[in-house]
């Protein structure tokens, strides 16, 4: 059993950084993208350094993270008797399938990342900063059903998630304003 806790450990570590790389190259995208709309010289400096944060960041601590957090999660799942039983139990299914979603948003991201690294800007900066909450919504799903550990009472949790992203946008919504009216 000891082993096993610091199987976990190392698993919640890597997940860790794993959020924090995705929570911090989204920024970067909308940074990367508002600086496409600044004038020359400061445009091309701009996105010169912006790539060169995001190249770091994703393959240097987000991609890394992904992968140890995976393979972590992966042995304690299928060669630990703990790990055996809790495949049998339904909010490990629910939270299997949140895993799943996470890895197509990372998988997004790493689509614009790549994009962005051409310069090729296909998103506005306020999508990303929508896109952003993608990673919030599916972390507060997976800590709700890892607390709780039930299929059902998650979804107290998810829908107050859902409440708080409508929330954020309302706020979103009213700082642009605000941005806009200062910009005038």
């Amino acid at each position: 059993m000891e082993y096993y806790n610091y199987l976990k450990s190392l698993h919640l570590i890597f997940v860790i950084t794993w959020f924090a790389g995705l929570f911090y190259i989204v920024r970067l995208f909308v940074y990367q993208i508002e600086a496409n709309d600044k004038p020359s010289p400061e445009k091309e400096i701009l996105q010169a350094q912006y790539k060169i944060m995001t190249y770091r960041l994703w393959y240097i601590i987000t991609w890394p993270s992904a992968v140890l957090a995976s393979l972590f999660a992966f042995w304690m799942l299928f060669f630990t008797d703990l790990g055996q039983s809790w495949l049998k139990m339904p909010w490990m299914h629910v939270k299997l399938f949140f895993v799943l979603l996470l890895f197509l948003y990372h998988g997004k991201c790493h689509q614009i990342f790549k994009q962005l690294q051409r310069d090729e800007v296909k998103y506005s900066n306020n999508f990303m900063r929508l896109w952003n909450e993608g990673a919030t919504l599916i972390l507060f799903a997976v800590v709700f059903l890892v607390i709780l550990k039930s299929a059902v009472n998650w979804i107290f949790g998810v829908v107050g998630i859902f409440s708080f992203s409508i929330l954020i946008m309302l706020g979103f919504k009213f700082y642009k304003r605000i941005r806009e009216k200062k910009s005038k």
